[in-house]
C-alpha cells in the first residue's frame, strides 16, 4: 500500500471515529510521510490533545511545526515532550529532545 491509500484509509478512519487518538497519530505519520507538515501538524494536535503521549508524539509534532516555520511552538512542544519522557521514564527520549531543543537554540 503507498502512502495515498493509507492516507484515505486513515483519514476514513478519523472520520468514521474522530476521538481516536491513534487514528489521529497514524494519519498525522502518514502525512508528515506525504509532506503535508499542515495537515500532520493538526492531527498532532488532535492526537494530543487526545492522549497522555509518552514524549514520541510531542517530537514528531515539533517536527511538523518546524517544517512549518513555527518554531517557537516547536520548541514548546519538545519541553512538553521532554517532561513527558521524564514523566514515563524514558530517559533516552527526553534526552532525544532536549537535544533536538538545543540544536534549535543553537541555530
Amino acid at each position: 500500500m503507498t502512502v495515498a491509500p493509507r492516507v484515505e484509509a486513515l483519514r476514513a478512519m478519523v472520520a468514521k471515529n474522530p476521538d481516536n487518538p491513534l487514528a489521529h497519530f497514524g494519519l498525522a505519520n502518514e502525512l508528515m510521510k506525504s509532506g503535508d507538515a499542515a495537515a500532520a501538524a493538526e492531527h498532532y494536535a488532535a492526537y494530543l490533545g487526545r492522549y497522555d503521549d509518552e514524549g514520541n508524539g510531542w517530537g514528531r509534532y515539533a517536527e511538523a511545526l518546524l517544517q512549518l516555520g513555527r518554531a517557537d511552538e516547536g520548541r514548546r512542544a519538545l519541553a512538553t515532550g521532554t517532561a513527558a519522557a521524564k514523566r514515563f521514564g524514558h530517559g533516552g527520549m527526553a534526552s532525544e529532545l532536549e537535544a533536538r531543543l538545543e540544536e534549535l537554540e543553537d541555530a
